[in-house]
């Protein structure tokens, strides 16, 4: 049986766990903080990020590595990576520009955008400069028709659905602009489509159970 660790207020975590509902691939869930030093955690994931996944072959970390191996381990679910090596590629290159082009780029503003600490004019200045820049070249490459790679559902929707909100809502409450919006990337249609799957609802629903018992924690 797979486990799969972490928290599900990760969207690296949600994308993992999409994926294997996606597939339909049974699994188990275990709750794990991220950046924990626990040695039962560095041992299967040595940064102590999540998510990580736990197989009969031992741990695998890295979301993108982990949903290559469900992919690869369960070739009779449903694909979700082109079977053309070409257009398998091309959706691996979406995810790049979502993750580290966007995502990790928003990523810095966390701190302050979410979690009421304060992030430094220069970095504020150069996540601005370099963002936009960035959003131009993923609308380059983005199919949304409907799905980022073209007409089916693919890894690279696990990827996009749960990050693209993220780098909307960041700008919006660090600038006062949704840089997504203004570059005329229909996120929004994109996210309603995506959160229509029934498998995308369930993610978001034990989201939001766990937002609310960690809400209920803290108040009691």
């Amino acid at each position: 049986m797979i486990t799969l660790c972490g928290f599900p207020m990760s969207n690296y975590y949600n994308k993992v766990k999409l994926a294997l509902l996606e597939k339909g691939i049974p699994f188990t869930e275990e709750g794990v903080k991220t950046h924990s030093q626990d040695e039962a955690v560095l041992s299967c994931s040595p940064l102590g990020k999540v998510p990580f996944l736990k197989t009969p072959h031992g741990a695998l970390c890295e979301s993108q590595v982990i949903n290559d191996y469900l992919e690869a381990a369960y070739p009779d679910t449903p694909r979700l990576v082109p079977a053309d090596p070409w257009q398998a590629a091309k959706m691996r290159e979406l995810i790049t520009f979502v993750e580290l082009h966007l995502e990790l780029v928003a990523r810095e503003l966390y701190a302050e955008a979410f979690f009421g600490a304060q992030v430094s004019e220069g970095t504020k200045k150069r996540v601005a400069r370099v963002l936009p820049e960035n959003i131009a070249a993923f609308k380059r490459l983005a199919k949304f028709g409907p799905y980022l790679a073209g007409d089916q559902f693919t890894l690279a929707d696990c990827a996009g659905w749960v990050s693209l909100p993220l780098v909307a809502l960041t700008t919006k409450t660090i600038y006062g602009e949704d840089f997504l919006a203004a570059a005329g990337v229909d996120w929004k249609a994109y996210a309603k489509l995506i959160g229509e799957r029934p498998h995308a609802m369930k993610v978001t629903a034990d989201r939001k159970a766990d937002q609310e018992r960690r809400a209920a924690a803290k108040a009691g």
